[in-house]
């Protein structure tokens, strides 16, 4: 069974939140795969990932370029896995793939849109139904992560 998070943003935008948790998941050693919700939003984060901090380089590239099976995280708006990640982003109330391909899944939505924070409620029962391990983490106005469930 893959493990499950739920990251409710309240704080912060996805642009500021993701790039912390990827370099987490890269310095564990893990490669990641974020999808999208759209191929806009997949192309905006490919900009923002090379820009976001000045003293940040965030080795990444998206499924619509050569070489994606290389990247250590891979941004797409598909359901395939095609740098052979073990930890799924899934962004923007996208449709995740089967979790059971992928040791973690991390759910992040914008709690400020009513449709985002419905998908997730929808994740959130399915995943469980499954018999996954959920978690739920919302930010405190601090912006840093607090579980709640």
């Amino acid at each position: 069974m893959a493990e499950i998070l739920f990251y409710h943003l309240t704080e912060s935008t996805l642009e500021d939140a993701l790039p912390a948790l990827l370099e987490r998941t890269l310095q564990r050693g893990w490669r990641a795969v974020v999808q999208a919700g759209s191929p806009e939003r997949r192309d905006s984060l490919d900009s923002h990932l090379w820009t976001y901090r000045d003293d940040a380089f965030l080795a990444h590239g998206s499924d619509h370029e050569p070489h994606a099976e290389a990247q250590p995280v891979l941004l797409t708006t598909g359901q395939d896995n095609g740098n052979q990640a073990t930890v799924r982003f899934v962004v923007d109330g996208a449709s995740p793939p089967p979790a059971e391909n992928y040791e973690r899944m991390v759910f992040m939505f914008d709690g400020h849109d009513a449709a985002q924070v419905e998908e997730a409620r929808a994740q959130w029962k399915t995943q469980k139904a499954a018999g996954h391990a959920v978690t739920y983490w919302q930010q405190t106005p601090e912006r840093r992560w607090e579980r709640k469930a």
